[in-house]
């Protein structure tokens, strides 16, 4: 059900072929480009119609792609072509001109074709390091809808700016169960509306890890499995919600592959952008609002603005669901009015957001469940949960910050509802995102989990707790949890 099925990309040949990562027209080029170092070495008879066509196939797909746009991974591809037509033309044009033909000794010529085959290995190398995101199939019986709202809240001021008269303004993302598009329907975006949007998050993303941007050029070109403003899901059924808070600088699109899976099983995803504080948020009058919030590396500084950080994040999130409760209700006009059930609420975030979850669900007894995904708890006072809890976390290591765990661990504890802490060997920080899908697999930072299992680990197991707190679904979640990971339950009363 995760398998991935390739799908065109923004209607281009930027298509991506599952397990390669490259278009038809890159995978085309290659083979063109090893063909014109290769007929340097072949017999006689056979180098002038393999030049020939190798240059066509060549020319060809340059030509196209310098249309729809070159990703960066093709350069080295077209560089090592561009050297070796020289020698690979010169003998032709000798011939037509009755020259004598002149070859380089093959001691001379080798480290030359060396050199250009191993430029041109580098495209595929790196369009798999790289590529443009494929998305996991949804797996569940519904079509995926999305759509983006604007909400402001007008009694609570923007701590981030000195202006007395801003008020705080959050833009969420919305994945719902919808009915089947047509086949030619055109898929949302991945991190915008619009290819302006995506561009200005992925290159926002990009600063505020440290990387180029052009690295991750594929990311805006993705499309995803869900359609824009797509009609609900016929009937008149209720969907229990489920709102969403990034990682630090992280944005709302950041775990699409999860929340996609959630919508097609019938639950409504609130994804939220938190302005100045995710990487970038474009805002319906076109302003852009840049991240003012970051880490500085020392941990008990970071430990007191984590504090404030999760107080905003978290009424953010009651605020939201407070926007949901009127949407549903119908004082404000909108396709999902009746459709869903806010009385079965859960709060979730990644990172941060998994600690402002925390701190939301403490506050506010309207959320029914509590997944966390490797965040770090920052209530100073530990107030007790009264709410089922799932945490996921990575694998721990010498490296892991020594007051993550026993925080997280006395959070369990004290809480006045069954609570599961769930370690997946094999898992980093980022396998609990879409991160996987398009950065290259370094165990320490993305987990050895690969591709594919990453966003199914995640969404199975959640999916499954989910169903259990919220729709009260007699499965055997334990079970469930521990063919993941070391599971401990933590049972209210039992606090050793």
């Amino acid at each position: 059900m995760w398998h991935r099925v390739p799908r065109p990309q923004d209607g281009r040949v930027t298509e991506i072929i599952t397990g390669l990562s490259m278009s038809p027209l890159e995978l085309l080029a290659v083979p063109g480009a090893v063909a014109l170092v290769v007929a340097r070495w072949l017999p006689r008879a056979a180098r002038p119609r393999v030049t020939i066509a190798a240059g066509a196939v060549l020319a060809l797909s340059a030509i196209v792609l310098s249309v729809v746009g070159i990703r960066w991974q093709m350069l080295p591809v077209l560089t090592g072509a561009a050297l070796a037509l020289p020698s690979a033309l010169s003998p032709l044009l000798r011939r037509r001109t009755g020259r004598p033909a002149w070859r380089a000794r093959w001691w001379l010529a080798l480290p030359g074709s060396v050199a250009c085959i191993g430029l041109i290995a580098t495209g595929p190398v790196a369009a798999w390091a790289f590529p443009v995101p494929v998305f996991p199939e949804p797996s569940g019986r519904f079509a995926v809808g999305t759509r983006v709202v604007q909400w402001t809240d007008p009694h609570r001021p923007e701590t981030a700016t000195a202006d007395p008269r801003d008020r705080r303004t959050v833009v969420v993302q919305l994945w719902y169960p919808a009915r089947k598009s047509p086949a030619g329907a055109q898929r949302a975006r991945y991190l915008g509306r619009t290819e302006h949007e995506a561009r200005t998050v992925s290159d926002a993303l990009a600063r505020h890890v440290g990387l180029p941007g052009f690295l991750v050029d594929g990311v805006p070109r993705a499309r995803t499995h869900s359609v824009f403003n797509a009609p609900v899901a016929g009937g008149s059924g209720r969907f229990p919600v489920v709102l969403f808070s990034p990682g630090l600088g992280g944005v709302r699109t950041q775990n699409t592959a999860w929340a996609e899976e959630l919508a097609s099983h019938g639950y409504v995803v609130a994804a939220l952008d938190h302005p100045y504080d995710s990487a970038a948020v474009v805002l319906a009058d076109g302003r852009t609002i840049t991240a003012k919030v970051t880490s500085t590396g020392d941990p008990d500084k970071d430990e007191k603005l984590g504090i404030g950080w999760t107080a905003v994040r978290a009424a953010d999130l009651s605020f939201v669901l407070t926007q949901l409760g009127r949407l549903d209700r119908g004082e404000t006009a909108d396709p999902l009015t009746g459709r869903l059930d806010t009385g079965r609420a859960a709060v979730t975030g990644h990172s941060i957001g998994g600690g402002s979850a925390v701190q939301a669900a403490r506050q506010d007894r309207r959320f029914d469940a509590v997944i966390d995904l490797d965040g770090y708890p920052y209530d100073p006072t530990s107030r007790p949960l009264h709410q089922p809890t799932l945490a996921l976390t990575q694998a721990i290591t010498p490296d892991t910050d020594p007051r993550y765990i026993p925080r997280l661990t006395k959070v369990l504890k004290h809480n006045t509802a069954t609570s599961y802490r769930l370690t997946v060997p094999g898992a980093a920080h980022l396998t609990f995102m879409d991160a996987p899908l398009y950065l290259p697999p370094v165990p320490s930072i993305l987990g050895s989990l690969g591709r594919t299992e990453s966003p199914h680990l995640v969404a199975a197991t959640t999916l499954a707790f989910l169903d259990t707190t919220l729709r009260h679904r007699p499965d055997a979640l334990t079970a469930v949890l521990s063919a993941y990971g070391d599971l401990t339950v933590y049972h209210p009363g039992n606090r050793r």
